[in-house]
């Protein structure tokens, strides 16, 4: 993509996102997830003022209401969005990517009914299923419902309707009734009342960085490499991406290109980009995925504006390919003035 020509020299970025406070999160000892954003929010404004933007910081903070009339006062000719929904309030985000849309002002990502189908896994494995593109066999359960289970073990259990691997650990993925049940009961209890459970494949673990509009293309590929214990399941958990002192962060190390033959590559760029283009992914995105044991690409997940901090997939895969970070940030800018 070509830069507007003479239209860094004049524009001023703002810069959006949630400003972290106490939440629901930090009671079940997850709160870095959502206080890792700072981290990001520095990054890309070093990065923007790098490039030659003027930039103002605008932390939102709840109620919504507020956050409305921190966004009507902006001056600016364009929103850098980097809002994630507020604490414990994952459908805001989507809610406030809205409230851009009616301003009528660029901002940068995928509109608000791509983050609500996105955040939604139920409705997006539909989509996606409805479209011929693999995604591991699933139910939604309840406490009450568990006996109506129908998969084979293992499964994993997820919460229907989080991001950023909220609730999503090594107790997991059950082999079990028993586990089964315990686990739906807990998901059920702390995030929203409905579990998703979904058949665990145990096949390796990829991820590809979509961006582009009326083009979009695949950055590269990386794969988690697992060395966990051989008691523990093979996944990403919570702690793999925000705990320190996890096992899990010590032992998924992420690989970027992966090693894929031709045949791969192609195979997961045509999975990628269908999610991407099935979902009305704007700008950027990345697809998670896993292979299945005929080696078909499976897609756990689709995320639109993902984490773009220093040290994340996206910017990993952009890097594979010589873009630097400062050049990924504007591009993401000029993409924001592309309506088509």
């Amino acid at each position: 993509m070509q830069r507007l020509e003479g239209m860094v020299l004049s524009l001023n970025v703002a810069l959006v996102y949630n400003d972290p406070t106490p939440d629901r999160y930090s009671n079940m000892g997850e709160a870095d997830a959502v206080s890792d954003v700072l981290e990001e929010v520095k990054a890309v404004y070093d990065a923007l003022l790098v490039m030659g933007y003027s930039v103002v910081k605008v932390p939102l903070v709840p109620p919504l209401e507020d956050a409305r009339a921190t966004l009507t006062r902006l001056d600016a000719g364009v929103i850098f969005n980097l809002f994630e929904g507020f604490a414990g309030q994952p459908e805001t985000e989507a809610m406030v990517a809205g409230m851009m849309a009616t301003m009528g002002k660029p901002f940068t990502g995928s509109a608000a009914p791509t983050l609500a189908l996105a955040l939604d896994k139920v409705k997006t494995k539909e989509l996606l299923m409805a479209a011929g593109v693999n995604t591991p066999r699933y139910q939604v359960l309840y406490p009450h419902t568990v006996s109506s289970f129908n998969l084979g073990f293992p499964v994993i259990v997820k919460p229907v309707a989080e991001d950023a691997s909220h609730g999503v650990n090594q107790d997991s993925v059950v082999k079990d009734i028993g586990a089964l049940k315990q686990q739906v009961e807990k998901v059920c209890s702390d995030y929203g009342g409905r579990a998703l459970v979904e058949q665990f494949l145990n096949g390796r673990e990829l991820s590809a960085t979509i961006m582009g509009i009326r083009h979009p293309r695949l950055l590269s590929i990386s794969e988690i490499v697992f060395s966990l214990p051989s008691e523990l399941p093979n996944m990403l958990t919570f702690g793999a991406k925000w705990l320190t002192d996890d096992v899990y962060f010590h032992h998924t190390d992420p690989v970027c290109p992966a090693q894929v033959d031709d045949a791969l590559w192609a195979h997961i760029s045509e999975v990628s980009l269908a999610a991407y283009r099935l979902l009305d992914c704007r700008g950027y995105a990345r697809v998670d995925m896993r292979l299945d044991a005929s080696g078909r690409a499976s897609v756990l997940e689709v995320n639109p504006n993902p984490d773009i901090s220093l040290t994340s997939g996206a910017v990993r895969q952009a890097s594979a390919i010589g873009i630097t970070y400062p050049q990924f940030i504007d591009r993401i800018v000029q993409m924001a003035f592309d309506k088509e």
